[in-house]
């Protein structure tokens, strides 16, 4: 798409919206890190690659380090105007044999934002209960060995549902403003052998969805009571929480928008920490 500008006004660059998927484990996380290889540092090495742009690769979510997506999403801005199908495939080729990939591409308006116009994100958690160790889904689900009580464990993640101060489930480190945070779903299901855990709100803490996931695990084991969540959230003391749930069986699995490439502003009082999980 050729674009044309009025006298005197600067061009804009063209921006793609980027949907990806990847398999987080031999990744440091979303972020670029001093040391280790990231799913940042790599989209930006492809992108360049392909284009001889050296770009920065704005997400949605900041994933730690073994967290995997489904539907991670990006943004990036390039000088040229390619075609979206084009984008895609050459990126896709010159990440290899790295283990991500892009879905699908876009172009949106510049007011589009990955991190900032995003409404909703959407997290899983898989738990694969069973005597015999995965070998298909190793580094993909956490191996429990013994039966979970799933039942108190639902009962226990209603008392997490709504707007709360979620101190006792965030990382020491957070670097988020505030602990308020309104969690609209946490929905506990059988699948088989496995406990999926799902997840949503507009953003998350670091550490949220593994610690609350981590918590509900000690529920099910019936070392707590659905009431000791409860107790637990209202300590707002991190040394009142569970054992924070390890990062392979957390995805990262969808992205919402109010519509496509509307732009959201931060809500007021919150820095957005998403899926530092």
């Amino acid at each position: 798409m050729r674009r044309s500008f009025p006298f005197g006004s600067a061009p804009v660059m063209p921006r793609y919206r980027l949907d990806i998927e990847y398999d987080g484990t031999p990744f440091v996380g979303w972020q670029i890190q001093p040391v280790g290889l990231s799913v940042q540092g790599a989209l930006q090495e492809a992108i360049f690659r392909f284009s001889g742009e050296r770009v920065t690769v704005k997400g949605a979510g900041r994933t730690d380090a073994g967290v995997h997506a489904l539907g991670q999403v990006a943004h990036i801005d390039l000088e040229r105007d390619w075609a979206p199908d084009k984008v895609r495939d050459a990126v896709n080729f010159h990440l290899k044999p790295n283990l991500a990939v892009i879905l699908g591409c876009t172009e949106v308006p510049s007011t589009f934002d990955a991190r900032f116009s995003a409404s909703a994100r959407h997290y899983i958690y898989r738990i694969l209960t069973r005597r015999a160790r995965p070998v298909l889904d190793r580094n993909r689900v956490w191996w429990l060995v013994r039966p979970l009580d799933i039942e108190a464990m639902r009962q226990a993640a209603v008392h997490l549902v709504g707007r709360h101060d979620f101190t006792t489930f965030r990382a020491v480190q957070c670097q988020a403003a505030s602990p308020i945070r309104t969690l609209d779903r946490l929905d506990v299901a059988r699948e088989g052998s496995e406990i999926i855990i799902r997840a949503s709100a507009r953003s998350f803490l670091h550490n949220q969805v593994r610690s609350m996931v981590g918590t509900l695990k000690l529920v099910g084991e019936k070392k707590w009571r659905p009431d000791d969540v409860a107790a637990a959230l209202m300590a707002r003391d991190r040394r009142h929480c569970g054992p924070v749930a390890p990062a392979s069986g957390l995805y990262l699995a969808r992205v919402d928008y109010p519509e496509e490439g509307g732009a959201v502003a931060p809500p007021g009082g919150e820095t957005i920490r998403v899926g530092s999980d």
